[in-house]
Parts: structure tokens; sequence; C-alpha cells
């Protein structure tokens, strides 16, 4: 009876510290994973001359909600502080470096290149590659409207997935022109002031992931009457660069030539195979002004959007900064994982590890003499701290795996001699203890044989 009882206890207590839904653990193998993942990533802003920056956890809520647009304020990690402040988790870094740039405008070199990785947090459905506490490395350039700083977001982009070992057969960049679908709300409805343009535009944005009769319900209830509706969709459908231009106005023309400009320069960087014309490409915070994009999973597999990017020009100049135009991209993890896995190409999730120094007897000086002398040359080097058997000690090296384990036994020590064990062959050999390492900066089985 009284072990039932304490099963029930232990159970009851363990479901009291519950993990909450929609946030995750990570233990060492997938951690491994995704610090090459995110290294590939950051590695890869860095050659185009982004420079890393740090941001806060918290942000006042009222920007979020008043920069991001509507929907996101019942997504928020938002209270109230001790100091009666109304302050959020932030949902997604784009107002937060917005207003960084703003703090520091005219010290800041422009173009402005900024690198980060961090975490964020909603509170939305949880559901494959979408989480309420999530990762990304975002990519922002400010301080220039050239056609080459989008083409450059989206050859980093594509510069990172194949880093990652990913080829056009994987993925696929649909690009859009915010200007494109506002403007041609304008014109087919004739300049109707009644026209809830960004509604329409969200609505655009469902568009894949709703029933075409709700969209279309979404687009009436932003003023369009069903026939406008029909042809709006029938136009973005199209995506005839040709056509939009003579059916919209001034804005749809500027627009296409802007679109048009960006996919040359993109062209000029190499990356013109993976990028696709799609209008009905949107994106849905409010702050996107021209140029945007979402990558996809060329086979489909992956039924969502991996991530997504674009322009927001006008989102400085609300925060009562001087004019500035911006463009930025902001890889998940999460959904990136999906893609990469589907493909092969996510890194294994194990450990690895460069050396295991394995003591039998009363050998610590020696063998941490040898660890030390292997860390100045930034090996992973583990030594015994528990005091285990030799038996013990094998079975822990191997699940670390480690590719040498040096053995310092108090018999070898009395040759003046160490045991190198190469555990991928189980091939073995001594060695001089004062040749070890030696010259070699992570000398292996084969370097002393």
């Amino acid at each position: 009876m009284w072990f039932n009882s304490f099963k029930r206890k232990t159970a009851e207590t363990r479901r009291m510290y519950d993990r909450l839904k929609g946030f995750r653990d990570f233990y060492p193998p997938e951690m491994t994973a995704r610090r090459q993942v995110i290294d590939i990533l950051e590695t890869t802003a860095t050659q185009y001359g982004f420079r890393e920056v740090g941001t806060p956890t918290l942000e006042q809520t009222q920007m979020y909600v008043d920069k991001s647009g509507e929907g996101i304020e019942e997504e928020l990690y938002a209270f109230s502080d001790d100091g009666g402040r109304d302050v959020t988790l932030i949902p997604e870094l784009t107002p937060t470096v917005a207003r960084m740039v703003v703090d520091k405008q005219q010290a800041l070199s422009k173009p402005i290149k900024w690198v980060s990785t961090r975490p964020f947090w909603r509170y939305e459905q949880v559901q494959q590659g979408r989480f309420r506490e999530f990762y990304q490395t975002n990519v922002d350039i400010f301080g220039t409207a050239d056609p080459i700083a989008d083409a450059e977001i989206l050859a980093f982009a594509a510069d990172a997935l194949r880093n990652l070992g990913l080829t056009a057969s994987d993925f696929e960049f649909r690009v859009s022109h915010r200007d494109i679908l506002s403007g041609l709300l304008a014109s087919i409805t004739n300049d109707d002031a009644d026209i809830d343009i960004r509604a329409a535009i969200r609505a655009v944005d469902k568009r894949a992931k709703i029933e075409q009769a709700e969209y279309h319900g979404l687009l009436t209830d932003a003023g369009l009457s069903y026939d406008q509706a029909q042809s709006f969709d029938d136009l973005l459908t199209t995506a005839d660069l040709d056509e939009i231009a003579t059916v919209g106005n001034d804005t749809v023309t500027t627009a296409v030539q802007n679109l048009r400009s960006v996919l040359a320069a993109v062209d000029d960087l190499g990356v013109g195979e993976f990028c696709d014309i799609s209008l009905t490409t949107a994106r849905g915070l409010d702050y996107y002004t021209g140029v945007v994009f979402e990558c996809f999973d060329a086979t489909g597999e992956v039924s969502r959007s991996v991530f997504g990017g674009g322009r927001y020009d006008n989102l400085i100049e609300s925060f009562g900064g001087q004019p500035t135009p911006a463009v930025g991209v902001a890889p998940g993890l999460a959904p990136l994982s999906l893609l990469c896995q589907r493909a092969g190409v996510w890194p294994t999730e194990e450990l690895t590890t460069d050396y295991y120094i394995l003591t039998v007897g009363d050998t610590r000086s020696v063998a941490t003499r040898i660890a030390r002398e292997l860390r100045v040359s930034k090996n992973t080097v583990e030594i015994d701290i528990a005091d285990r058997s030799f038996g013990a000690q094998m079975g822990y090296a191997d699940s670390i795996n480690a590719e040498t384990v040096i053995i310092v036994g108090e018999r070898d020590l009395e040759n003046d001699e160490i045991t190198i064990k190469d555990m991928n062959s189980g091939d073995q050999t001594t060695v001089p203890v004062e040749a070890f390492p030696g010259d070699h900066d992570a000398p292996t089985y084969e370097d002393v044989v």
C-alpha cells in the first residue's frame, strides 16, 4: 500500500511541475545540432557584413500593439510589472531593432547591418513547427532603399540554406510586393475610402491557410464587393507583371519596376534560381511596405512557410526617427528544422568528444597535465571526475562518442608510458608519456603508431 501511495504522490508532484505547453527542453544531443545550424546562419550573415546585436527580453506592450498590427495583441505574453508598466515578452524583433536604430540614429554609420539569434514568445496555437517559445536568427539592413539591399537579404537567406546542405530542389522563395497589392486594391475599388487596405492584405496572407469562402469573406469584410474580391484574386494568381502594370495605378507601375529591379539584382548575386513571383504572398504584419517574400519547401512536404521577410521603410519614422528605409528576414529554427530533416541535412543529434582521459590508480597529476595541454589547442576533453572503475569509464567514453581514449594507468606510468585507444577501430598502442601530445594539436592513434 505504501508503495502505491508513493507512486501516486510522485506522479502528482511531477504533473505539478510539467513543462508548459508550447515550450521545449533541449538536451545536449539536440543542442549540438541546433548550435551547428545557428553557427551556419550567423557565419553566413557575418560573411555579408552583418554585425551581432543583443536585445532585451521585455519591451513596452504598446510598442508591439502599435507597430506589429492588429491581431498580435491577443498573442502577447504581456503583464504589468512592479512599477505599474505594461510590458511584454517580445514576440518578434523588428520593432525592437527599429527602436534601437532611432535611439542612436545619428551615431550609426549607414547602411546599418545587424544580426541576432534569440528566443521570442507568442501565445499561439501549438502545431508542427510552431511553438509559444521559438528561436529566430534576425538579419536586417537599415538606411538604403536600393534594390540591391533587398537582393542581399534574399542572397543571405539562400546562401545560409545552401550552407546547411539544401539545394534548389529543396526550397523556393515566393516573392511579392506590398505596393502592388495595395495599388491593385485601390484601382479595383476606385480609391474607395471605405476599403480597409491593411485588412485586405492580411486576408491575402491567410489565403493558403483557410477555405476559399472564408478568404473571400475576409475580403468583403475589408470593404470589397464579391465581384471586386474575385477580380482582385484573379489578378494576384496570374503573376504576370506586364498585365498587372497595365491594370494598376501609378503605385502599381512603380512597384512592378522595383520588384523587377530586385529580381535583376538577385540574379546578379547568383540566387535567382530560388526566386519565383507569387503575388499571393503578402506577409501579415502591418509594417511591411515593399518587396516581401516567404521561403517554402519546394517539394510541398512541409506545407507551411519556413520563414519570411521583406521591406519596412516607414517603421523607423513611425518611432519619431528620420526617414530610414529597411529590409530584413528571420529564419526560425523550428520550421527550418522540418525542412532540413525532410531533406536529410539536419545535423546528427549526438554528442561529440575529442578525448576522454581514463585514469587508473593515483594518476591525476599526469592526466590533468595532458588534459590542459589538449584544451589549449581547443580540443574537447573530459577526464574522470567520479572515481569510476575502468569498465564504467570506458562505457562513459563510448556514451559521449569520444574519438580517442587516453588511458593513464599506474602500471603504464611505471614504464613512463600511456595508452592511446582509437574508439572507432578499437586499436590501441602505448606512447611515452612526455611525448604526448607533443607537437600535434590534436594527436590521434594514427599520429602516434
